[in-house]
């Protein structure tokens, strides 16, 4: 396929990401058809350095040349992104660990990691003509969404679970959002999603079944990479849901590694789940969901994922990269909270309290060393779960 180059994209189709059919980039995409998984963005970097980088632009839109808008006109962008990386002293020497790292989401717009893909999401969807938008959403996603659609003058539905934090729900109604609410967990959200989608043409934003809230997302995998002076930590933990940041940090190593630009060995990626609602970690550890499988709300709102979408993307990231996944209690994630707060001065949102709790748990059994360099990633705002 022709690639196309405007104002430095570099994007040239979309792929199927089980049988790898191509599907074209310029027209409005879902998930694959052939399939019934989801689509990613490929690209053309046989010629593409790191030089390519606008070191000017403090936004993840620097690295604009891998990400799939054609033409920056159409970028709505709150700069998000090029989020801090802080090395946490009091606990490694807590640990007993030689370098932990935290890389803190929460400073982004709207207050979470959500504001790389919905920004990405809400860019692209200006750019192919779409004007109305519906998401299901644990509670984040929801307020990123309505915020950019409010920027981009696109109207915005948002479906959540009743028991979603009432700053959370606030945000959106703030934004000019639609809200909807629904008993349940985002599952249910997901189904009434797309009956909106499908009785008023609205664009279903549901995690991993459009294809660039990843492209978004994979920016993270940008940001350490070159934070880390292209030199990457030797575990990195992430507290997945739906899954895109753990997939897009994936991607975006494998997209440096062809341009020359990592040195070394890749991390093993950790996933990291809340006890309540852990069906990748059921997956991974015993091939299949139990028998009496009953996922339950969760503090960490975006963890309640029962059934995510992206499931085999997600299992290819931990096989690859010789990775492991686990869960936390409720207890823990709030315990963890809580020793972070004191020793470091940070409040993680429970998701990113759980990497903490994972990263003891792993260095407890031996799977981490204290040698190893590990990266924590907090993917919220504490004051977001009020």
């Amino acid at each position: 396929m022709k690639n196309q180059l405007i104002n430095g994209s570099l994007i040239t189709h979309l792929i199927c990401s089980k049988c790898k059919a191509f599907f074209d980039h310029q027209v409005i995409q879902t998930f694959s058809t052939c399939c019934n998984v989801p689509l990613s963005a490929a690209y053309d970097l046989s010629n593409q350095t790191i030089n390519g980088i606008n070191t000017n632009d403090f936004s993840m839109w620097r690295y604009h040349f891998a990400l799939p808008v054609l033409d920056s006109s159409n970028i709505v962008s709150l700069n998000e992104g090029f989020t801090p990386i802080s090395h946490l002293n009091k606990l490694s020497n807590h640990l007993s660990l030689n370098a932990l790292y935290l890389k803190d989401e929460a400073v982004n717009p709207t207050g979470s990691f959500k504001a790389r893909g919905l920004s990405m999401g809400v860019s692209k969807a200006k750019e192919l003509g779409i004007k109305r938008m519906v998401i299901p959403t644990a509670g984040n996603a929801g307020g990123a969404m309505s915020a950019y659609c409010a920027k981009a003058g696109i109207e915005a539905t948002v479906v959540m679970p009743k028991h979603t934090a009432d700053t959370l729900k606030e945000e959106c109604r703030l934004y000019g959002a639609n809200l909807i609410q629904m008993d349940g967990l985002i599952d249910t959200c997901g189904k009434k999603a797309r009956e909106i989608a499908a009785s008023t043409g609205a664009f279903d934003m549901s995690t991993m079944k459009e294809p660039y809230r990843l492209e978004g997302k994979k920016t993270l995998g940008y940001e350490i990479a070159e934070q880390f002076n292209w030199i990457l930590p030797d575990i990195i933990i992430y507290p997945a849901g739906g899954g895109t940041g753990l997939i897009g940090i994936w991607k975006a190593f494998k997209e440096l590694i062809s341009m020359g630009a990592i040195k070394g060995i890749l991390p093993k990626m950790v996933l990291v789940q809340s006890i309540e609602c852990s069906p990748m970690v059921h997956l991974f550890n015993e091939g299949q969901l139990p028998i009496n499988y009953s996922p339950k709300p969760s503090a960490a709102l975006g963890l309640a994922v029962p059934y995510p979408f992206a499931t085999a993307m997600m299992l290819a990231v931990l096989k690859e990269s010789n990775g492991n996944a686990l869960t936390v209690t409720e207890e823990e994630m709030e315990m963890g909270i809580e020793a972070i707060a004191k020793m470091e001065g940070v409040l993680l949102s429970p998701e990113g309290a759980a990497t903490y709790i994972a990263a003891r748990k792993l260095l407890d059994s031996g799977w981490a060393k204290s040698s190893d360099k590990i990266l924590l990633v907090n993917t919220g705002s504490w004051y977001k779960y009020r």
